[in-house]
Parts: structure tokens; sequence; C-alpha cells
């Protein structure tokens, strides 16, 4: 873990109330160049601790180190070729909770593709397999669109719109999209203003699909319409799909937006870092 014995770090986190600041500054940074392997450590001594200032100082610490992995971790996604939307989604959920197993989400997202695919055949036209995917997601396993909470941060959080059942467009349309590629289907997310929606697009046939309202099959037309009652210039970029950074930075906006109707102005400039990470290209 590091070059220090166990009576040297519990020394060291002893000082992180020292009344000089410049020595808790020391401290700080001294125990952040350790590295996340000092987490544990740090955790147990919060525990053991009757001190509420260190256990402050403690809990800002751990955080420090979780959100410099969490930048760390999103650079290299950043930096893939393939930006894979499962990892992409695994890192942002870290945010709220740092000790999320990617496996987790995987496997969980694993039987829902499951239970998708034993109700799919391959020989079904496109509007037929959509509608049988909907049939699983949105009566079978009952997701559906969390209007009373839209703006909660948990609606950013697979994990937790996995538990609940209930997500925002682009979170529903996220898994969605994840089984549909499991699948092999040419289904694509697209960035509209103010709703995230889907689309099946292949060489013969385009439609959209709104996982929001239970998989809802629209045409070009409908987003022409939709563009026209919020008065906003239709452009290519409304009709065709989008990147996984595009919907990674959609996520981010979304967690910025939840946290600033809370009031919680760190997470907002966090969360604006993460996204300027993200834009560092």
């Amino acid at each position: 873990m590091s070059d220090l014995t166990p009576g040297e770090l519990n020394a060291l986190v002893s000082l992180l109330d020292d009344s000089d600041r410049e020595v808790r500054m020391h401290v700080r940074d001294r125990i952040i160049s350790l590295g996340n392997d000092i987490i544990p450590f740090l955790e147990k001594k919060w525990e053991n601790s009757f001190n509420p200032d260190i256990q402050k100082e403690i809990e800002e610490l751990v955080h420090d180190l979780q959100f410099s992995l969490l930048k760390e971790r999103l650079k290299d996604w950043r930096d893939t070729d393939d930006r894979d939307l499962l990892t992409g989604l695994w890192i942002i959920n870290t945010y709220q909770y740092p000790d999320l197993e990617y496996a987790r989400l995987n496997a969980e997202m694993h039987q829902i593709y499951f239970e998708v695919w034993t109700a799919f055949k391959n020989d079904l036209s496109p509007y037929e397999q959509v509608r049988a995917i909907n049939n699983v997601l949105f009566n079978t396993l009952r997701f559906s669109a969390n209007t009373k909470n839209f703006h909660s941060p948990a609606n950013s959080m697979l994990s937790s719109v996995l538990d609940s059942k209930r997500g925002n467009p682009l979170t529903l349309c996220s898994i969605y999209l994840l089984v549909a590629k499991k699948l092999g289907l040419p289904i694509y997310g697209v960035n509209l203003p103010n709703l995230f929606v889907l689309t099946y697009k292949s060489a013969d046939v385009t439609f959209y699909i709104n996982a929001f309202n239970k998989g809802l099959i629209f045409s070009r037309k409908d987003i022409f319409n939709y563009l026209e009652q919020l008065k906003i210039e239709p452009k290519e970029d409304y009709f065709e799909p989008c990147a996984h950074l595009q919907i990674m930075l959609r996520m981010f906006r979304n967690l910025e937006n939840s946290f600033e109707k809370l009031g919680e102005a760190d997470k907002v400039q966090e969360i604006k870092e993460l996204i300027a990470l993200l834009n560092d290209q």
C-alpha cells in the first residue's frame, strides 16, 4: 500500500486536525499521494475515531481519492477507440456509488438481454422486433418513466434505475440501446432537444423509438412537428444517430442540472470538471 508503517500512517492521520493549516495541507497531500489503496485504512480510521473534525477530514480525503480515480477511468474511456457505453455508464455511476463493481452492472444487463432474447425471433420485421423488445422491457420487466422524481440524480445512475425500474429518457434509452446492440440490431441514440430517443436505422427502413413512452414508434415527420412546437429550427443532428460520447456528455449535464436544483454547488463544480475532461480531446 505504501512505504509507511501502520504506526506512521496512524501518526499521519492524527495530524489531520492540527491547528496549523500548513501542516494539515501537507498531511492531506501526503495521504493523497499514497493513492486509492489507502482508502480501506482511512475508512477503518473513520470508524474508530471519536473526533468529528478528523472524521470530516477523512471523508473529504476519501472523496478526493475516489474522484481522482473516476477522472482517470473517464480519461481512459475517452481515449479508447470503441468507447463502450456500459463501461461509460458504470464510470458515471461510481460518482455516487464509488464501490459499485462493473461486473454487477454487466450481470444485470446480461439478465435483461437474456429475458429479451428468449422472446425474440430474428425473422421478425424491424417493427415487430422493436415491439418484442418493448413487450419485455415495459410489460414483463415493467421499466417505466420516472415522472414523479424526474430531476433526481438517481435517474442518471444505471444501478438505481435497474433497481427501481424507473428512469429518465436517457437511462431508459441506454438500457434499450445496450440490449439492442447485443441482439445485433441497428438501433442508435438520437440527441433531441429536451428529449433523448432512439432510431432504428438500416438500409431499408428508418423509424424512431421513445423509450420514455414505453417504446412508442414514431416517424421523421413527428420529429419535425416536435421541433416546430418547441420553435426550434430543425437540423440534421436531430434526426441522425449520435456517438456514445454524446450520450455520456448528456448524462453528465443531466446530473449537473440535478445537483443545481438541489443546491449542491460542490457537486455541480465536479460534474463541470468531468464534462470538461470529456470535451478535452
